[in-house]
């Protein structure tokens, strides 16, 4: 499968928005993007002379076969992270992205996202002191955690972390306490009836509470500066972005009668661009910047900031693993098929990674459920298929990756790979069993380091 972008005319467009730098500062003008990407935090690869991104995982696969070293490993090609940016400058002009750290904690993810600009969506103090060790500065950071440890509250306001959400009035008795010249962002729950992983009922403030909390916020003297809400992700609907729009309408509207300056409006994460996701990415931005020309005009003075999280990586990585062990499953049964020879049995494979490791977004995350395993060795088309099962490598039964899935035999030793494995996999992988967690090699190509170079130059003069 190539892994290596092409380039349109949707790239030249988010190019040109990246060149305006209107208003998302869309490169680093603190540092050159080489000094963000070239510190000992973050080993970069460039891909130089024509390189791609299969050819590495060619070199990757053989450097391991001549060392005896079969350990799983990830690629992640930032220049997939570099594209889907452009694309969201293009879709969303008015939308500046907070990446979701949760989502991969990656510190070459973190450090590529800084160059580019973006903020950052942080829900705890190992968060927040993760993005300010690679350089990201304080108000980029939104500590967008609803539920917030007191000692994670004094560790934002010690180290300049203004910027914070809420949904209740105990969350704001603790931060009156331990953090007073906040900037608040009262998060509420909205519709996530047509969403995969639904989140209003944990988080959000109920539409007819607003009023007592904002309210309760002037008593204690806290300053209240906007309104955010989630969908949850895999959202299907694009009108439930309009509602929770208009929601947020009528939240700024209930604010700003009691006095406070509104100013910020978030609206949350959850957005995918990939299988069925990739044209309802296209619909929902429509569907959002309608709304937010209606509700939030760009003369309103309200700055629009979401909080993106698999929508930059999940296509970024691709996982190779090992197999490391192989056997036939026999149905005993097999004089009951009519003679058709092995119509029943299955082909058991055992690979070195697994629903306790890289693949836990099988068994944790509804969006993904479902991956697809593909030889990284050349297969003939007419090679005969074997209905196989796929087994991670710990001792537990619900380490299964894939049941009744048709493949050439493997061989032990081959090696599979795995696309669009970014999201949620890396971040709350365990050492389960004792199994190392998987490598992770960031590249990217020459053409790309060049481009963000001339970004950055282009950005200072201008």
């Amino acid at each position: 499968m190539n892994r290596d972008l092409p380039r349109d005319a949707s790239r030249t467009k988010g190019l040109q928005n990246m060149e305006k730098n209107t208003g998302h500062e869309s490169v680093n003008t603190n540092r050159s993007v080489m000094q963000v990407l070239s510190s000992e935090n973050c080993d970069i690869e460039i891909l130089e002379n024509g390189q791609t991104i299969n050819n590495f995982i060619d070199n990757k696969i053989e450097e391991r076969g001549s060392v005896d070293n079969e350990e799983a490993f990830y690629v992640a090609n930032l220049d997939s992270m570099f594209e889907r940016h452009l694309r969201w400058l293009t879709n969303l002009p008015r939308v500046k992205p907070f990446y979701a750290v949760k989502c991969n904690n990656t510190p070459a993810v973190i450090q590529m996202l800084s160059a580019l600009g973006t903020g950052f969506d942080c829900a705890s103090k190992g968060e927040i002191q993760m993005a300010l060790s690679l350089g990201v500065t304080p108000d980029k950071i939104i500590y967008a955690h609803t539920t917030k440890p007191r000692s994670h509250i004094k560790y934002a306001c010690a180290h300049g972390v203004d910027l914070m959400t809420f949904d209740s009035e105990d969350e704001l008795l603790k931060i009156s306490e331990c953090h007073a010249k906040a900037k608040l962002v009262l998060r509420i729950a909205v519709d996530d009836s047509n969403s995969l992983v639904r989140l209003s009922s944990k988080f959000g403030a109920r539409l007819d509470t607003v009023e007592k909390l904002l309210e309760r916020a002037g008593e204690l003297d806290l300053e209240v500066i906007g309104v955010s809400f989630h969908v949850g992700s895999g959202c299907t609907d694009s009108l439930t972005f309009k509602q929770a729009i208009t929601d947020a309408r009528h939240v700024f509207d209930i604010a700003s009668l009691l006095g406070f300056q509104m100013r910020l409006l978030d609206i949350g994460g959850g957005f995918s661009a990939i299988g069925d996701f990739q044209m309802k990415f296209q619909e929902f931005s429509e569907v959002i910047n309608g709304a937010l020309d209606k509700f939030f005009p760009p003369d309103s003075g309200v700055q629009i900031i979401a909080e993106p999280g698999r929508y930059y990586v999940e296509s970024a990585f691709t996982l190779a693993v090992n197999v490391i062990a192989k056997r036939v499953d026999i149905d005993h049964m097999a004089e009951h098929n009519n003679g058709e020879e092995n119509s029943s049995d299955r082909m058991m494979y055992y690979i070195n990674d697994g629903v306790y490791g890289s693949l836990n977004t099988i068994i944790n995350d509804p969006v993904q459920t479902v991956v697809a395993p593909y030889l990284h060795k050349a297969v003939e088309g007419s090679e005969q298929r074997y209905r196989s099962v796929i087994w991670g490598p710990t001792c537990d039964s619900i380490d299964k990756i894939t049941e009744n899935y048709w493949i050439p035999e493997l061989d032990v030793g081959d090696w599979l790979l795995i696309d669009n494995m970014g999201a949620y996999s890396v971040s709350v992988t365990t050492t389960f069993n004792g199994f190392e967690n998987a490598q992770i090699y960031p590249v990217v190509t020459a053409e790309t380091w060049h481009t963000l170079n001339l970004c950055h130059t282009y950005s200072i003069i201008h």
